[in-house]
């Protein structure tokens, strides 16, 4: 099968071109194209999109950067002219929509001056830049709902939703739906003209029926499909957004934020409207996603114009909005951004080759079925010398036939197989996103159950990102700050000079705030890190408006993860300036040569304290806390750079941030699902050896390393030291990028890599997983994941591999039991076509089966809830046979069980029941068609676990499942006894009954049987030559499984 379907092998991550085009076109027998390709990109809209997208690129990329030639031109002509309408006035704002949005649009820089600068626009959009919108008085002339009617809504044009009618409209353009109630109109002509009325037109009108069932039951399944997804792309389009409203920092909806909103940026965050600068240090904004270029943009006073869509790479500001929505040039970019769909996932893909070749081979067979009724058919009528004499009970033969040929191939081609993956997968995307798990990519979903590897941060994934400061060294001594006892101490110890210092480092050098809430209730707004030294310092009796106000702030360099440090220039009252630097220890002590006593007075520092210090550092580590040092340095130069040596150390803080809670446990279902763990962390080494330990990633054997000496190494030392690397500290992004790089492409592994940082977001595109933390991670590396972990927590992440898992393991189930019920329908109509020159299957009664196996099988057996087993496996490796053989030996054993019940109740049923009288062949046919549909029951049940006996394991937990099998069986009663007319059946007897169930049960204990049979397991083709390295052995078969 796997050499059949080369053509559907497409990577699950960005495939290329020519691979989406190659299966398409191998796709040949399709029933219903529009709604097969559905969930399936559209190339032609997506190259149209692309071209679309290009020409708006190229109007911003000459907007920004051929600006000059532009305004001359515009000069030498007068600027154009914007009158203030009536109702604009009239609300008390002095510019119009229209010129704000070019002042910005256009970069221009003279009309800008004209206003007054931003604080002239701050003006005529009536809003105060230290104070925000005003919202506490509703009936105000600036309240938000006038800026939003006159300014407009920071919304985006979107696809209107699609109606259930539609996926009606959809489910009919099936070919052979469409043949077949053309086979029915044409059978109640014929039948009304030689049986009469209403007898004539009952075959037909059944026919009619099932089509009409089947098409409403594809329908509702498909609508509550789209709603889930849509229910999933509401929740992406999520984004939080810090303002000043009120003279409060709050957090809005991006789609709350109105004209005059003061926005607060730092490193990560895309820029959610048009806007003008007001306030910074070293904004650097990436502008490519607008304009195409790729050198990133200083933004200041000078310059002070910011685009929506645009990414924030460096540095932190303020903006003030001054367009939104479908004005700014990132709204016409978002119009092209949706078109031509997601990327099909790799089992979609393969799912389409595997429902095109069976399609092929039931095309064939309904082929030949035809043709031999047909011959069969004619030579009867020449035996009988009837050949030149027609009549209408013939034609009405004819068409029967053809009716029974066209509905073969409704049945033998699985149009459900690819969309059932996709059934699978918005069932576990909606469960998931219950569980704090946000997929934004439907194939991460999928190659998630594949993951052999997990890269993960420390703080906020292992840890619970809940950081208090709970030692402290300082003037020579360690303290434990445990509550008002080690500020005390601290206190008395030390001079007011040198807390002063200490004061002035913690609460100048941050990048938090202490902002206060409507009841006046104190809070404070960072990163954890950040807030819990802020926290100490107001701990220490620290003011943070006090400090903030009386001093000036000149320079600052924000953290990031490649610097590992975050620096501040201050000026000092007696002239001069400050320069105070925070960060990761060893780098900021070997900035400093002194060191401040407890008298405040500044020694050269010796390599003996030095030495002391490093222990000092170690110590706090391998007690598994954070370690930062904090230092200053007084220099002339106002205007220079922040200098990067020559510091006066103040102190070594430890912070705690404890493990999570059932982190240990999930590390260790991880490593008995044969999922390698690695702690990636830019934290201290024996603060991550520390952690790892206690989460039980470090184990015997393994290896912790330091980035630099990871960096250091050459290729083929990485290849080598990378598959026993469980913990690498002080790591760069460029670390994590390469070892997932190596990993992914030396060491052929499935890799999910966390990360928060602007700087992740390489690494989260390069790994097969990318998986974004959804409270400290930034809206670039949320936009560069595609699954978005909302509670930062690791047990979220081994959740999402075992709803992988699910996902995989159901569409095998159901590819099973689908395959089984396609062998055995051809081959039994086939045959007894061959044999007996009728089908025992009618159209109806093959209409009812297609919808048991297709969209019923699909909601039943794709949409059941993972089990805790699933995590005792190893993960399916790049290559591995879909179809396995496990699934083999239970579809040909069933299918042969199947065959031959309903061969020998066919050519032998009459003889074997006692079966005579008139009706004796319409009860036997009704015997065989209940047999059929419940040995198809039996078997979906049987089809709940591919390897294990006991397949009733947590049945009553899938209620899905169970409420299918209920309504199928009462409904195939209700089809036998009640609906004979349509589905040419007759009431059978309770013995009868009884037979059918018992020889439907039957497939159970055979079943059981079957999987006793070894059929040896499905290895993927190895492709680096090793043997997987975590030493879990294949899982034996038999009846151990059970």
């Amino acid at each position: 099968m796997e050499k059949l379907l080369k053509d559907f092998d497409v990577e699950p991550k960005n495939p290329s071109v020519e691979a989406q085009r190659r299966w398409r076109s191998a796709v040949t027998i399709v029933k219903n194209r529009r709604r097969r390709f559905r969930m399936v990109a559209d190339l032609a809209k997506r190259s149209e999109a692309e071209k679309k997208r290009r020409g708006i690129q190229e109007k911003i990329r000459v907007a920004l950067y051929v600006q000059k030639a532009a305004l001359q031109f515009i000069d030498a002509g007068g600027p154009p002219e914007y009158k203030l309408s009536d109702e604009i006035r009239e609300a008390g704002f002095g510019i119009d929509p229209e010129e704000l949005a070019s002042i910005v649009r256009g970069h221009d820089i003279k009309r800008l001056k004209l206003h007054g600068g931003v604080q002239g626009i701050a003006s005529k959009v009536l809003v105060s830049l230290d104070e925000g919108i005003c919202t506490e008085d509703p009936s105000s002339k600036s309240s938000i709902s006038i800026r939003q009617r006159i300014y407009g809504f920071n919304r985006f044009t979107e696809k209107p939703a699609r109606s259930f009618l539609t996926f009606v409209w959809e489910a009919l353009q099936d070919l052979t739906l469409i043949i077949l109630m053309v086979c029915a109109v044409v059978s109640i002509g014929v039948g009304i003209g030689t049986e009469g009325w209403p007898k004539g037109m009952y075959d037909g009108l059944g026919i009619l029926v099932s089509v009409f069932l089947v098409v409403m039951v594809t329908a509702i399944s498909d609508y509550k499909q789209s709603l889930q997804f849509r229910d999933l792309d509401r929740e992406k389009k999520k984004v939080l957004v810090q303002v000043t409203r009120d003279g409060k920092r709050e957090k809005v909806s991006i789609y709350d934020l109105v004209i005059g909103d003061v926005v607060h940026l730092s490193i990560g965050d895309l820029v959610p409207a048009d806007g003008l600068f007001i306030t910074g240090y070293s904004l650097l904004v990436d502008e490519s996603s607008l304009s195409g270029e790729s050198e990133p943009v200083n933004v200041y006073e000078e310059k002070p114009f910011l685009l929506s869509g645009t990414k924030v790479q460096d540095g932190s500001g303020k903006m003030l909005v001054t367009m939104v929505g479908m004005r700014t040039e990132w709204g016409k970019l978002m119009e092209t951004l949706g078109e031509g769909g997601e990327d099909e996932t790799p089992l979609q893909v393969k799912l389409n080759g595997v429902a095109t070749i069976i399609g092929k081979i039931g095309l064939g067979f309904a082929v030949l079925t035809f043709m031999v009724l047909v011959v069969r058919f004619l030579v009867e009528k020449a035996l009988k010398h009837e050949l030149t004499s027609w009549s209408s009970t013939d034609a009405l033969t004819l068409v029967d036939y053809f009716a029974i040929a066209v509905t073969i191939v409704v049945v033998a081609v699985p149009e459900g197989l690819p969309l059932a993956v996709t059934l699978s997968l918005a069932f576990a995307m909606k469960k998931l996103m219950n569980d704090w798990a946000l997929v934004r990519h439907l194939s991460a979903c999928e190659t998630m159950g594949s993951a052999s590897c997990i890269c993960t941060d420390k703080t906020g994934t292992l840890t619970t990102n809940h950081m208090v400061v709970d030692k402290i060294w300082f003037t020579g001594k360690a303290t434990d700050m445990k509550g008002a006892e080690g500020k005390d101490i601290l206190k008395a110890d030390t001079s007011e000079k040198v807390v002063a210092i200490l004061l002035q480092a913690i609460l100048l050098n941050t990048s938090s705030e202490v902002v206060k809430d409507k009841n006046g209730k104190q809070s404070i707004l960072g990163t954890p890190t950040e807030s819990a030294l802020l926290e100490f310092g107001l701990l220490l009796g620290g003011d943070f408006a006090a400090h903030h106000r009386d001093t000036k702030t000149l320079k600052v360099e924000p953290f990031s993860s490649v610097r590992k440090k975050m620096s501040v220039l201050v000026a000092r009252p007696d002239g001069g300036a400050r320069a105070f630097c925070k960060g990761a220890s060893e780098i900021v002590l070997g900035m400093c040569d002194k060191i401040v006593d407890k008298d405040g007075n500044f020694a050269s520092m010796s390599e003996e304290q030095v030495k002391n210090m490093t222990h000092v550092i170690n110590g706090f580590a391998r007690e598994a806390l954070r370690t930062l040092c904090l230092a200053f340095k007084d220099v002339d130069d106002t205007s220079g750079n922040i200098p990067d040596k020559g510091y006066t150390l103040i102190t070594i803080v430890g912070i705690k941030d404890p493990v999570r809670p059932g982190v240990k446990e999930a590390v260790k279902t991880c490593l008995a699902a044969g999922i390698t763990v690695r702690m990636v962390t830019g934290d201290n080494i024996h603060t991550a050896m520390a952690i790892a330990r206690e989460c039980g990633i470090l184990t015997e054997g393994g290896i912790a390393i330091d980035g630099p000496d990871f960096r250091g190494k050459s290729l083929e030392e990485k290849k080598e030291i990378i598959p026993r690397i469980q913990v690498m500290a002080r790591s760069l992004p460029l670390d994590k990028h390469t070892l997932v790089t190596i990993l992914r492409k030396e060491l052929n592994e499935v890799v999910a890599v966390t990360g928060d940082g602007t700087n992740d977001a390489p690494a989260l595109k390069e790994a097969d997983i990318g998986l974004a933390m959804g409270i400290a991670g930034t809206e670039v590396a949320k936009e560069s994941a595609d699954v978005i972990i909302m509670n930062d927590n690791f047990t979220t992440i081994v959740n999402v591999a075992k709803w992988g898992r699910a996902v995989y393991i159901n569409i095998q189930k159901f590819v099973q039991f689908q395959l089984t019920v396609n062998v055995v329908a051809l081959v039994i109509d086939f045959v007894s076509a061959c044999i007996s020159g009728s089908a025992p299957l009618t159209a109806v009664q093959l209409l009812w089966v297609n919808m048991i196996m297709d969209t019923l099988g699909a909601l039943a057996l794709a949409t059941e809830p993972p089990k805790d087993e699933l995590m005792d496996r190893r993960p399916v490796g790049r290559g591995t046979s879909f179809i396995t053989r496990a699934m083999w030996r239970n579809i040909v054993g069933q299918s042969i069980y199947q065959l031959v019940v309903l061969g020998a109740l066919d050519f032998y049923g009459k003889s074997l029941l006692g079966l005579n009288g008139s009706d004796a062949t319409a009860v036997l046919d009704t015997v065989i068609f209940n047999t059929f549909v419940f040995c198809q029951v039996f078997n979906e049940i049987n089809s709940r676990d591919i390897e294990k006996i006991n397949v009733f394991r947590g049945i009553f937990s899938s209620w899905i499942f169970l409420l299918i099998i209920v309504s199928t069986v009462v409904f195939q009663a209700i089809l036998v006894e009640f609906l004979g007319t349509f589905a040419s059946t007759v009431p059978l007897s309770w013995q009868l009954w009884v037979l059918c169930v018992l020889l439907g049960s039957l497939s159970l204990p055979l079943g059981a049987l079957i999987k006793c049979f070894p059929v040896g397991q499905d290895a993927p083709k190895p492709q680096d030559g090793h043997e997987h390295r975590d030493g879990y052995q294949p899982l034996p078969s038999g009846p151990e499984l059970a």
